[in-house]
């Protein structure tokens, strides 16, 4: 399997993708530089997260125009499986692959901190993930609440994949809370294709055991497996 992770000018979570991919897969990665077009015959394309573009406007707005994102872009419309990481989530809504946007967290400040999450449907990245499972992953990010439409909504629950859980201090797990305000407590999505997903929280970061956490570990082997029953 061969990985692509595109490299923006102030993507900083390039090289930590990277580097979990290649622990827990076993594969190949190739890094592409925005200005690039040719997706060297990759398998799977990843959008790290970062500043891409220092944030300049909107999360993502610039980088969306990156030369690379046309043959994403086209590489998803025919199948292809993409995913972003924070503002690499931000990028694909920006670019219209994914529905809804990433707004200024609820009370407008950086976030770095773990949070809880729960998997809602079955797919691509949650597969290997069990259904009562709480994956603890960190998050950093300072527009990370997700926002749609009602009736975007609507239609969004089918691919509404991953959700924040609030756990107290006893362990008890909740839908009081999420870290950021996103509606629904919505923190990873995909869409009606189910070949191009989205997510604020960073695997990457909780793929090794030297981290005390692997949890983001069921992300990737839920993503290899999927692509391996394609083949």
């Amino acid at each position: 399997m061969k990985c692509g992770v595109v490299v923006f000018p102030g993507s900083n979570c390039d090289t930590d993708l990277g580097l979990a991919l290649q622990r827990s897969l076993s594969c190949e990665v190739v890094y592409l530089w925005h200005k690039e077009t040719d997706l060297k015959g990759c398998d799977i394309i990843f959008l790290p997260g970062g500043f891409s573009y220092g944030d300049y406007l909107r999360s993502g707005a610039i980088a969306k125009l990156s030369p690379i994102m046309q043959s994403v872009r086209l590489f998803a419309q025919n199948g292809g499986f993409v995913m972003g990481i924070c503002n690499g989530f931000q990028i694909l809504c920006e670019a219209g692959l994914l529905e809804g946007a990433l707004l200024r967290n609820t009370k407008q400040k950086f976030i770095c901190d773990n949070v809880f999450l729960t998997k809602q449907n079955q797919s691509a990245v949650t597969q290997n993930i069990p259904q009562d499972k709480i994956l603890t992953i960190p998050i950093a990010h300072g527009e990370g609440r997700f926002y749609i439409d009602a009736d975007g909504l609507k239609k969004l629950f089918d691919y509404n994949l991953i959700t924040y859980k609030y756990c107290d201090q006893n362990g008890i797990v909740s839908d009081a809370s999420n870290p950021n305000g996103s509606i629904e407590n919505i923190a990873g999505i995909c869409n009606e294709g189910r070949n191009v997903f989205g997510m604020m929280p960073h695997p990457e970061r909780a793929a090794d055991s030297k981290l005390s956490n692997i949890d983001g570990n069921l992300i990737f082997e839920s993503i290899a497996g999927w692509l391996q029953h394609l083949v």
